[in-house]
């Protein structure tokens, strides 16, 4: 009997997904216009499809993080540009009796990598090398991380939370005018390899179009062997063989024994209070956690409502916050596993914030020094979804491929893509520059290291109670844009959506740079901020934040998902 009702319940789960994805062929999706509100269980994220999949799963009774691995999966399937089994990430949980714990799978160095890897016979560095090619793969954490969470933290079996991925890749779904967009302008990079010739395009060479089916039967096999035997599905066996031998022709150096290796870790969070509030979220080998609860340290001795949300004095001082904490993100932050003496309770110190602050003028800028700190190219394309079930379990998962859509490698015959993550290590020992370029210990390549990332998924409570999850995607943007949205609740008392869809701001240190979205303050503010030295600059979006609020009294939930994220959605129940 039992077997019998397992049965139904995956047909009509099955129905269910088969009716939205038909839904999807007459139906113009929009971005969310207005907070989304939910009784039981919420998922948003940039995809409404893997939305609706994470929501499925905790309708039919799983928890926050069985919806949050299938959330995951179905993005590697429906949002190739960053959702992903070949590149890693970062998950923050925290369970309804207030248990908080975060999983590190961020990519690792393989064994043969090392420090002078990307410089050439003369020590100079070769130009984009740490980021084109077989070179720039890392290691990718994505299975062992949802696979180590799910295990630990789950309900559900590996194979439960696959189904809707493999269904997807193997039936395929109807293809956005932003999807056939990406394959059509990045068709020129893509033909340098017969895997992702093969995945973007169709058998006779043509593009694909808008509102036709996609299917990707390599991906579905890959996804299957997953589902059949675990982690080892992928890091062990055909997978890995493909990899392997994916490598070695083309110069790459991972090989099976580094995949075999590979595992995810669970790490304590990065807490820190804020106004009454604790704010947890990622530790080393992410700058996240550690750079935002340093400028909210900062922040928290003014009064940042009667300055007025985005005005001059306010852009100033958090400006100022951003400069000093993201100094000390390029000095400081690696590895902890390979930087034993990380001063990270120096750094999250409320008298240490506070000595930052005096140093802080009201009157003019601070002076960034290139001498100092710098550093290099973050790839702004990863992606974040939040989830939350029906008893109050939460998890803010942000993973990425690196660049949009990766190194632009399809694995040939596993039909995924390959992350060139290795782009964020410093790639020349002792070279700090102007370019853009930083040369310090930390984040130095060395064989099984984690680089250095400023992904930032992060949950908020008060009174032992989970308010807010909140994340984005944005290479180094993403710690600044996570702030605001904080700020936006906790300072200004805006409602999720408000605080996701808020014009924000970004200064890392150097380039010595204030950007601003379009019609985010007043040109009187911007003349104010020029008088005191600021150099700004007018940008057009910056992240895609997908955010939960969870109303303390009621324990409605509320979603917001930015609308600057075309295909994003927050669906609820």
């Amino acid at each position: 009997m039992g077997n019998m009702s397992r049965r139904f319940t995956d047909l009509l789960f099955r129905i269910t997904l088969f009716v939205i994805l038909t839904l999807f062929s007459v139906t113009t999706l929009q971005a969310q216009k207005w907070p989304v509100y939910a009784k039981h269980g919420m998922v948003v994220s940039t995809n409404r499809i893997a939305s609706e999949v994470g929501t499925e799963i905790l309708k039919r009774g799983g928890n926050a993080v069985d919806a949050a691995v299938a959330t995951g999966f179905a993005l590697a399937v429906v949002h190739p540009s960053a959702g992903n089994i070949g590149g890693g990430g970062f998950m923050v949980i925290r369970l309804a009796d207030g248990t908080c714990t975060t999983f590190d799978y961020r990519e690792k160095a393989p064994k043969a990598a090392h420090e002078k890897m990307y410089l050439d016979e003369n020590g100079q560095l070769v130009r984009n090398l740490n980021h084109d090619g077989y070179l720039a793969v890392g290691v990718p954490g994505t299975v062992a991380g949802f696979a180590a969470a799910l295990e630990k933290y789950g309900t559900m079996t590996l194979a439960e939370v696959l189904q809707p991925a493999i269904e997807l890749a193997e039936n395929g779904f109807v293809l956005s005018y932003n999807l056939v967009r990406d394959f059509q302008y990045l068709a020129p990079q893509f033909a340098d390899y017969p895997g992702s010739v093969k995945k973007f395009s169709k058998p006779d060479g043509s593009f694909y179009e808008m509102d036709e089916i996609w299917q990707q039967p390599d991906l579905a096999a890959t996804l299957r062997r997953i589902a059949e035997k675990g982690r080892d599905g992928f890091y062990k066996g055909k997978t890995a063989e493909i990899f392997e031998t994916e490598m070695k022709a083309n110069g790459g150096l991972i090989t099976r024994a580094d995949l075999a290796a590979y595992q995810a870790v669970e790490r304590k969070p990065v807490e820190n209070s804020y106004r009454g509030y604790t704010l947890y979220s990622m530790a080393p080998p992410s700058s996240g956690g550690i750079t935002l609860s340093i400028m909210l340290n900062i922040l928290e001795g003014y009064n940042l409502e009667k300055m007025g949300h985005n005005s001059a004095d306010y852009i100033h001082v958090v400006t100022e916050a951003m400069r000093r904490a993201y100094a000390d993100r390029a000095e400081h932050l690696g590895d902890p596993d390979f930087n034993p003496d990380l001063p990270l309770e120096k750094l999250l110190d409320k008298s240490y914030a506070e000595a930052l602050r005096r140093t802080i003028s009201m009157e003019k800028t601070s002076v960034s020094d290139p001498a100092s700190f710098d550093w290099g190219e973050e790839s702004e394309e990863t992606t974040h979804f939040s989830v939350v079930d029906k008893d109050g379990n939460a998890v803010s998962n942000t993973y990425t491929l690196e660049y949009s859509y990766g190194s632009r490698i399809v694995l040939n015959g596993a039909g995924f893509l390959l992350n060139n993550e290795m782009g964020d290590f410093n790639p020349w020992p002792g070279h700090t520059d102007s370019t853009g370029l930083i040369g310090t210990q930390p984040n130095l390549v060395q064989p099984d290291k984690r680089m250095l990332s400023s992904m930032t998924p992060s949950i908020l409570a008060k009174d032992g109670k989970t308010i807010m999850l909140i994340g984005t995607p944005g290479g180094r943007t993403i710690i600044n844009t996570v702030l605001q949205c904080i700020l936006n609740v906790v300072d200004f008392d805006m409602n999720i959506f408000e605080a996701v869809n808020a014009p924000r701001f970004h200064h890392q240190w150097l380039p010595d740079v204030t950007r601003i979205e379009k019609w985010g303050t007043t040109n009187d503010s911007v003349e104010k901020l020029e008088a005191r030295g600021h150099h700004i600059r007018w940008r057009r979006a910056q992240g895609q934040a997908m955010g939960i609020y969870i109303d303390p009294e009621s324990n409605l939930r509320t979603g917001g998902c930015d609308p600057r994220s075309a295909d994003g959605a927050a669906v609820g129940y």
